[in-house]
């Protein structure tokens, strides 16, 4: 009996890894439509968001862009809700837009080399009379709903004690726009996001980051558990990109200084 069981065993583990084996088609699946399906938050500047002209740009978009290119395919972008479930339901290809890699969504989603850096910084008035972290009892504290910053302040429970309820955004655009109206008294939110709409103001001065940095991230692409193919071939591109210039030449159209990761795994 115990060897009939071992032997069913080991049957069902072969057919398991075999099984496991044959779903990785996410490379040929790209390749055979042609296009590249992109989730995205449209409203998540510079990653991507809709310009003046209604055309899709960003620093992510013209990376995806270069990287669909390369692959010989065509980047077919959409807007993204409950991206998660738009992924697994194979209506996207990928994640692409400054998604933090947590441990939970590595354990749900195949991940690419990480490619940008990130940090979960505190952004107030600056005729607000906040300094620093200290001084944030009893103000209403701001954030995109679904983003890694909710994850970052339920990991700060004194700053959760101090603030109290949150207030939850569709978009950090939306979020920022109401600090700067007075609805708030301090936006917590991804360093990329915030340090680029503070650049654009007409004064930036009016904005202040707190010394604080709650979080250091990474930003990776996200893509359904187990393409693993597809993920390697679009670090593969990444790292090609980050050895001829190309990756630097994207960069500094959107970032003043270097943030992008991709430099330690490139030969």
């Amino acid at each position: 009996m115990k060897k009939m069981l071992a032997a069913l065993l080991a049957a069902v583990l072969t057919l398991c890894f075999t099984a496991a084996l044959a779903e990785d088609t996410g490379l040929a699946d790209v390749k055979a439509k042609g296009t590249l399906v992109m989730g995205f938050d449209e409203e998540y500047p510079p990653m991507g968001f809709v310009d003046e002209n209604g055309e899709y740009v960003g620093f992510d978009i013209d990376l995806a862009k270069e990287v669909t290119d390369r692959l010989g395919v065509e980047l077919q972008p959409i807007s993204w809700d409950s991206k998660e479930l738009e992924l697994s339901g194979k209506n996207i290809d990928c994640i692409w837009s400054g998604l933090t890699m947590t441990p939970e969504r590595i354990e749900q989603m195949t991940f690419s080399i990480p490619y940008l850096a990130n940090e979960q910084i505190l952004v107030v008035r600056s005729d607000s009379g906040i300094a620093s972290e200290a001084d944030l009892s009893g103000k209403v504290l701001g954030t995109q709903a679904g983003s890694s910053s909710v994850d970052v302040l339920n990991a700060n429970p004194d700053l959760l004690a101090a603030i109290g309820e949150p207030q939850l955004y569709d978009d950090f655009v939306t979020a920022l726009m109401d600090l700067k109206l007075g609805g708030i008294d301090v936006l917590l939110i991804d360093s990329v996001v915030g340090n680029y709409y503070i650049a654009q103001q007409d004064d930036p001065t009016q904005f202040t980051v707190l010394p604080e940095v709650l979080e250091a991230e990474e930003y990776g692409i996200a893509f359904r558990k187990g393409e693993q193919t597809l993920a390697d071939a679009v670090s593969q591109q990444l790292i090609d990109m980050a050895n001829d210039g190309t990756l630097d030449t994207i960069r500094a159209k959107w970032f003043a200084n270097d943030i992008t990761l991709v430099a330690k795994y490139a030969q």
